[in-house]
């Protein structure tokens, strides 16, 4: 017997569907609860489905509507279904799937992928048969229905569909799908070139069995008329550039052309993904010779795709000069991610290592138009061709940049302004004799009539800031800074907020360059400061933070400390504890701590407990959360992680003085829970925290030293690059102080029985990671440096590794500048070559070098070095020591010489 509906229950639910259409929200209330209800009922899902394929008498919003909440039900309680159900359902699909309202269809689609995505593609065998059979009717709509639920399933399911789980249906659907890449429907084209583009990706074998047949079928479809399938053959020859360029190759004249052309679409959709394809190809090793021959055709196209379209005007309020004084709506705000702290070492040649955690975004010029669109696209790509091609990009560009960036209309000369920042990394070198002319030109579009002019010209100005700074500064640098200062007071909001960010790039360049000018730009800062709405107001206090990192201890003067602290501080009260805005708050005030340094002290008290508090209050929510996940909200631990990291920059800043504040406190206790935080973030600044309350007042930290040092160990795990580097540096921290006694003694006299029982627990760990391939940079040197601080505590324990550790060791820190990290692991090296020497004797050539990278070490380690190159010298004999010496490179073996007489 086939299910029938009640007819009182049938009324029951359309009453239901009809009252949730209701905009009103007491109505929504009682419909979820009747839902609720409803859902008691194991046949409800009977009567939602025949509303949905049976019910032709009802309006079709209606009847999809009851396929979605029949959607919602399979999603959460499906394997709660009776097998009747399941099966009613089930067979509905399939026989309604070429209903004639594309709604109806496309409803009936989501519910068979939602079904098929609970696992069901296992246990409903015949729905892929099926499916496929019916792409075979001669009623368009079963055939579009179909198809719209197979692309669908292709989506949600693609690795399934490609293993041995379901015996391999692709060997039948590929090149079922590819037959119909010939269909007379432009719809169903579009379907069958999107279902077989989901599996280019995963390499799916079956697809890879037919890609020539593939690749054809495509070439065949370049000139369809339909924009929807010109776009699906875009996005597929994008994909095989990334998976199969063998396969292209022979034909990459034809793709190129093709695609020049397509990048001018007049469809935007299609122009945007066959930009994709200029991006994707400068990945390629084979880009430079596939385009060097193209790249006068590309670049005008690539330049022109760089302007506003008129929507974009429209989106951005192009039209709108003035609007500093119209409150920010919450939902323009983008969530901002906390950059918890790593401690990185200063290298040789300026300032950390760059390559390492760059950050993604700065080459964002429009952030509101968040979309990606073909502006954007064209933007990127030129930035990465300019990076391929580098000075030989120029001659196609050049000619047009000139009549661009002096154009009458402003979103020609705009697009202009954005060419010549996107190409700045790439083509600086060949720039630089055009920057004398091109940067006055820039800094007075600084002051032009239209906001957008003046937004990128700020943009495209910090692309060139390192240059800016190279020149003596009253040529570029002043008159730069004079006209930035007055763009972060612009009346336009976005003007205001590329200047921030502009600024905050100079500031990173120009560094101490910008002391003289201190006065003038906190004026400006502190004025802004009155005048920001929410949004740019978190802009600004990266601007502020981003100084204070610039110039250091030239902030601390009172002059200047009068100006800034008094509005930070009244900001700082205005806040609550809840309120997210202090993460940024919080991060500006632990650079501006760390620079005034005792400057600071009279703030620190009441920053100092709020940071504590905030630490207690996020671990005791966790908690509460942890015990009763119904009554209590997950925390928030972004505050608990802000608050460390000031709480850092305070310890750095006052070192000493921050000694009676954690005496006050229970910050300690505090920091051995966080340290065992599940989320690596919060350890990760747990680790910095010790670190820096160690250098500052190792005497709170001692009598916790058993129990941190077990948690230490643990934590020396790669697999957290952050976590692991912060942990190591605070071992080598401790080792010195523990190492250190109580009085300062000379390297001799070390006292390194008290930090003896600790060396086991991380010893081996350290060693290991040192030996890692593909071991960041920064985790390499410190654990390097902490490799050596322990072996200078602790020459015995550490000695007998030497040989496995040695020639990375040496090789990690050859780059480091002198400090006194550096001084003390050197010093650690030279202990333990006393104590093991025939641990360094295969790789003595590294340490050689090692030793040839000071510049100017301390007399007394100076001393270490040469008594240690010659015993070596005096043990081997002269002529050894000739043969050895013969393989150091030739500038070695100067510097040896001359610093050491070897």
């Amino acid at each position: 017997m086939e299910w029938q509906p009640d007819e009182q229950g049938l009324q029951q639910v359309l009453q239901l569907l009809k009252d949730s259409q209701s905009p009103n929200t007491a109505t929504q209330r009682a419909v979820q609860q009747k839902l609720e209800q409803l859902n008691q009922f194991p046949d409800f899902n009977n009567y939602l489905i025949f509303v949905l394929t049976r019910l032709k008498s009802e309006d079709e919003p209606t009847r999809s509507l009851s396929g979605l909440i029949l959607k919602n039900n399979v999603k959460a309680h499906y394997q709660n279904f009776p097998p009747a159900v399941a099966d009613f359902i089930k067979q509905e699909c399939l026989s309604n799937i070429g209903d004639p309202s594309p709604l109806i269809r496309a409803t009936i689609g989501i519910l068979i992928t939602t079904i098929a995505s609970k696992g069901e593609l296992q246990t409903w065998p015949e729905l892929l048969p099926q499916l496929c059979n019916l792409l075979n009717s001669e009623d368009y709509n079963t055939c579009e229905g179909s198809f719209g639920a197979l692309q669908k399933i292709c989506e949600d399911s693609s690795e399934l569909l490609d293993s041995d789980a379901l015996n391999r249906p692709l060997n039948i659907m590929i090149p079922k799908f590819l037959q119909f890449f010939k269909h007379c429907s432009p719809k169903i084209r579009s379907h069958a070139i999107a279902c077989v583009n989901q599996f280019i990706i995963g390499r799916a074998q079956a697809l890879m069995d037919n890609i020539d047949t593939f690749i054809e079928s495509l070439f065949a479809l370049a000139a369809d008329e339909d924009s929807e399938v010109r776009k699906n053959v875009c996005r597929a020859l994008v994909m095989l550039l990334e998976v199969r360029i063998d396969r292209l190759i022979p034909h990459m004249h034809s793709i190129v052309q093709y695609m020049l052309q397509r990048t001018q679409d007049p469809d935007e959709n299609v122009a945007l993904e066959a930009c994709e394809f200029w991006l994707t190809l400068a990945e390629q090793p084979i880009c430079k010779e596939v385009l060097s021959g193209h790249l006068v055709q590309l670049i005008p196209i690539l330049v022109n795709g760089m302007k506003y379209s008129e929507i974009d005007i429209i989106l951005l309020k192009g039209d709108v000069e003035e609007d500093e004084a119209v409150p920010d709506s919450e939902q323009d705000i983008k969530p901002r991610f906390h950059k918890s702290r790593t401690v990185t070492l200063q290298h040789e040649g300026g300032e950390g290592e760059e390559g390492e955690n760059i950050d993604e975004d700065d080459d964002d010029d429009d952030d509101t138009l968040s979309d990606w669109n073909l502006r954007k696209c064209s933007a990127a790509a030129l930035d990465v061709l300019a990076n391929v091609f580098r000075d030989d990009l120029l001659p196609h560009l050049l000619p047009l940049l000139k009549d661009l960036l002096f154009h009458p209309d402003w979103v020609v000369k705009e697009s202009g302004i954005l060419v010549l920042g996107a190409i700045a990394e790439g083509c600086v070198q060949g720039m630089v004799p055009y920057l004398p002319e091109l940067i006055p030109h820039l800094i007075q579009c600084l002051c032009d009539k239209k906001a957008l002019v003046r937004s990128i010209a700020c943009w495209t100005l910090s692309r060139y800031a390192h240059w800016v700074v190279s020149q003596p500064p009253d040529a570029y640098l002043k008159p730069l800074m004079t006209e930035l200062l007055k763009r972060i007071l612009d009346g336009n909001k976005r003007v205001q907020e590329a200047a921030c960010s502009a600024f905050a790039t100079l500031e990173e360049e120009a560094c101490t360059e910008l002391v003289p000018y201190l006065g003038f730009i906190l004026d400006t800062l502190v004025f802004a400061f009155g005048k920001y709405q929410h949004k740019n107001l978190l802009i600004l206090y990266d601007a502020i933070g981003t100084l204070a990192d610039s110039v250091g201890h030239h902030l601390n003067q009172p002059e200047y400390i009068q100006k800034l602290m008094p509005p930070l501080i009244q900001k700082w009260n205005e806040l609550k504890d809840e309120d997210k805005d202090l993460f940024p708050l919080l991060e500006c005030l632990s650079s501006v701590a760390t620079a005034l340094q005792s400057g600071f002290l009279p703030y620190c008290e009441p920053v100092y407990q709020r940071c504590v508090t905030l630490v207690q209050k996020t671990l005791a929510q966790a908690m509460m959360y942890n015990q009763h996940p119904e009554q209590y909200e997950a925390p928030d631990k972004d505050f608990m992680i802000v608050a460390l990291d000031l709480l850092s920059g305070l310890a750095e800043g006052l070192g000493g003085h921050v000694e009676q504040l954690v005496a006050r406190s229970n910050i300690m206790t505090l920091l051995f829970q966080c340290m065992q935080d599940t989320m690596p973030e919060v350890r990760q600044s747990s680790f910095a925290l010790l670190g820096d309350l160690t250098k500052a007042c190792f005497l709170h930290v001692k009598p916790c030293i058993a129990e941190f040092m077990p948690i230490l160990g643990l934590n020396l795990n790669p697999e957290f690059i952050s976590v692991c580097n912060n942990a190591t540096w605070a071992i080598g921290e401790i080792s010195i102080q523990m190492g250190s006694g109580d009085s300062k003694q000379g390297a001799g006299d070390c006292t390194g029985v008290e930090m003896e029982p600790y060396v086991g627990l991380v010893l081996n760990n350290l060693v290991e990671i040192i030996n890692r391939p593909n071991t960041p940079k920064t985790l390499l040197e410190n654990t390097a440096i902490t490799i050596g601080r322990l072996g200078y505590v602790c020459p015995q324990e550490v000695a007998p590794m030497l040989p496995q550790f040695i020639r990375p060791w040496c090789q990690s820190l050859r780059n480091i500048r002198d400090n006194e990290e550096k001084d003390s692991a050197f010093r650690g090296i030279c202990l333990m070559i006393g104590v093991n020497p025939g641990g360094v004797v295969q790789d003595f050539i590294f340490f050689c070098d090692a030793v040839a990278s000071w510049v100017n070490p301390k007399e007394d380690l100076r001393d270490m070095f040469y008594k240690i190159l010659h015993g070596f010298k005096d043990q081997v004999g002269e002529e050894n020591w000739q043969q050895f010496s013969e393989q150091f490179p030739p500038q070695l073996k100067e510097r040896l010489s001359a610093c050491y007489g070897v």
